[in-house]
């Protein structure tokens, strides 16, 4: 059975929060990247007869981990930060206008780990090139990809941390690892597919010759 993939977009950023289950219906829901004020994000939950098991992070972008310690502090979920990346959680930060409260996760992942959350197992990928501790989530053909790969677009190389050629290198490991189409959740505007973006994205030409 597919996976239930709800998208909210979030903050002046409008960066993609996900709430995924199981099934619909299901009591729990794991969040990935909850970028902003949580309020609306626990009321829609609600509507939906849900709550948050867990809190997935790709990356510490302030438009990404806005909402962390609010939803965490309020639903009592643990959350996966990445391991290159923690430090911006643990302390905090103010950037662009936005504040991101510290908190302290539970959990530290990285590349080749699984994590399970609200009964979904998702692998986590080092996929680096926005910023150097960038990963991502891979659950039954669903990826959530954070700010490295967009439909049409790529993320950012050009703040701390940020490499173009790295960012080309994750992404031509997830197109040898994952078929064509996998559904790519990207951390800004709609989804997409890996096959398509392999084969459309001006950005990706390299990898097309």
């Amino acid at each position: 059975m597919p996976l239930v993939v709800d998208s909210f977009v979030m903050g002046p950023f409008q960066s993609n929060c996900y709430v995924v289950r199981s099934e619909r219906g299901a009591a729990e829901a794991a969040v990935v990247d909850p970028g902003d004020d949580p309020t609306p994000l626990r009321l829609e939950l609600a509507r939906m007869g849900t709550h948050t098991g867990g809190i997935l992070v790709t990356h510490a972008d302030v438009d990404h981990i806005g909402g962390v310690a609010a939803l965490a502090d309020g639903a009592g979920a643990e959350v996966w930060v990445p391991a290159g990346e923690v430090d911006a959680l643990r302390e905090g930060l103010t950037r662009g206008g936005m504040r991101v409260a510290s908190h302290d996760p539970a959990h530290v992942v990285s590349g080749g780990d699984e994590v399970t959350v609200a009964g979904i197992a998702f692998e986590v990928l080092d996929v680096p090139g926005h910023s150097a501790g960038h990963i991502a989530f891979h659950a039954e053909g669903e990826l959530f990809s954070g700010d490295l790969l967009f439909a049409g677009s790529v993320g950012r190389v050009d703040l701390e941390g940020g490499d173009w050629d790295t960012l080309l290198a994750s992404v031509r490991a997830l197109a040898e690892r994952f078929p064509p189409e996998t559904v790519i959740r990207p951390g800004h505007g709609p989804a997409t597919t890996l096959g398509r973006e392999l084969q459309t994205n001006p950005f990706l030409r390299e990898l097309r010759t």
